[in-house]
């Protein structure tokens, strides 16, 4: 019979409480070992990191270390305000939404050409670049001779498409003439981010209800190629001006902005959840054709929405004048401007219909620049290229728009 063996350490010990899992520290890790060491060659043993069993310490405690912080991720996967990857795609499964897979770049363009063309959903442009855009509702040029339409690139990733970039037809359509933008597009992305992953799992607690303005939120943001949406609803007996710029919504209607996403799934999204009978208010609509009663005569609903209108935004900063900034330091900045804008940071939120952008949020984005320090003096923003101040608020109907050429970046 073999004599059991009692194996003992001074290694601190990863524990688990109600505030979760807590692990030493790995100088505490680094002295238990030295200590188990001294205690095995029967004391007095040199603890000079330089030794032989110093070196052996060191190693075990990058061991322990090691495995410790997997077992950090492990238990911070299972909580939705950290969790990533996989951990975050499971979270997201229970609430049966899917990580969005890699989308094209939107933009809205101001169509011209003769009144009463249509210029069907689908219709192509070209990008200064050479990317191809199809737009993605049905429009009409009205009798001002111009239309605005949204399109997106076919080509998925954040791809720029600066202001007035989009001005070629790639495919011509009878009557239509001419095409450009006046606001920069809204990039698309590789795949969603775990921010606007995180946000999107939120908003999606009432996907499975029926006939709030929370489900219909839900349910449009789960619509393929929808890059934001804003629902409200106007349960009073008049008119109600909302938001920064005042949209009139009538009463007993409700008011859905979205920008993106295919005008047919769109109608179908809000027709699932929007309450019978409520009114809808918007500048763009599509029908829904009720196939579920089994009638020879289907019945058709007309479903309406808001597309919202880019509004260009405007930055101004001053950095300090230092020599250990880069050459490029200028369009290092913007870009990091641009891609926290868009909802690629986790030190502020992305820019979105009817929120509020502080400026001050951009110091730290500006300060994690991967380069030599820099040193931020200011930054103030604008939605008029005018006036500046610490904030702006966009309205309703609008949907956040950036361009480097509109971040001016001073070096002082």
């Amino acid at each position: 019979m073999v004599d059991e063996v009692i194996v003992t350490t001074s290694v601190p010990a990863a524990t688990f409480s109600d505030i979760g899992l807590s692990v030493p520290d790995e100088k505490d890790i680094l002295d238990g070992r030295l200590s188990d060491l001294d205690d095995a060659l029967g004391g007095g043993m040199s603890k000079s990191l330089t030794t032989p069993q110093g070196q052996i310490a060191m190693s075990d405690t990058a061991i322990i270390a090691e495995n410790n912080d997997q077992k950090l991720a492990i238990v911070n996967g299972i909580n939705p305000d950290y969790a990533s990857g996989r951990f975050q795609d499971a979270i997201g499964r229970i609430y049966f939404i899917d990580r969005i897979a890699a989308q094209g770049t939107t933009v809205t363009a101001t169509a011209t050409g003769l009144v009463g063309t249509l210029i069907p959903a689908g219709s192509a442009a070209q990008d200064d670049a050479g990317y191809i855009y199809f737009s993605l509702v049905d429009a009409t040029i009205p009798a001002s001779g111009a239309v605005d339409i949204v399109f997106q690139n076919q080509t998925t990733g954040a791809i720029a498409c600066p202001i007035g970039s989009l001005n070629t037809i790639y495919r011509a359509v009878n009557g239509w003439s001419g095409i450009t933008n006046a606001a920069a597009g809204v990039p698309g992305n590789a795949v969603e981010t775990r921010s606007n992953f995180e946000y999107r799992r939120k908003q999606s607690v009432a996907l499975n209800a029926k006939g709030t303005p929370e489900s219909i939120y839900a349910a449009v943001l789960d619509v393929d190629g929808v890059v934001d949406a804003y629902v409200w609803s106007n349960h009073s007996g008049e008119t109600v001006n909302i938001g920064s710029t005042n949209y009139p919504v009538p009463a007993h209607s409700v008011y859905i902005a979205v920008y993106g996403g295919e005008a047919d799934d769109i109608a179908q999204a809000i027709y699932v959840k929007n309450q019978a009978g409520c009114g809808m208010v918007g500048n763009t609509s599509a029908v829904v054709t009720d196939t579920s009663r089994g009638t020879n005569i289907s019945p058709k609903y007309t479903m309406t929405w808001n597309t919202p209108s880019q509004t260009r935004t405007y930055f101004k900063v001053q950095l300090e004048n230092t020599s250990s900034l880069p050459s490029d330091i200028v369009s290092q900045a913007q870009e990091a401007i641009i891609s926290a804008f868009n909802g690629n940071s986790e030190l502020v939120p992305k820019a979105r219909i009817a929120s509020k952008v502080f400026a001050g949020g951009y110091y730290s984005v500006l300060n994690n620049i991967d380069t030599a320090s820099v040193n931020v003096l200011s930054v103030t923003i604008s939605i008029d290229g005018t006036n500046y101040s610490p904030s702006v608020e966009y309205g309703v109907d609008q949907i956040p728009s950036l361009d480097a050429n509109d971040i001016s970046v001073t070096l002082v």
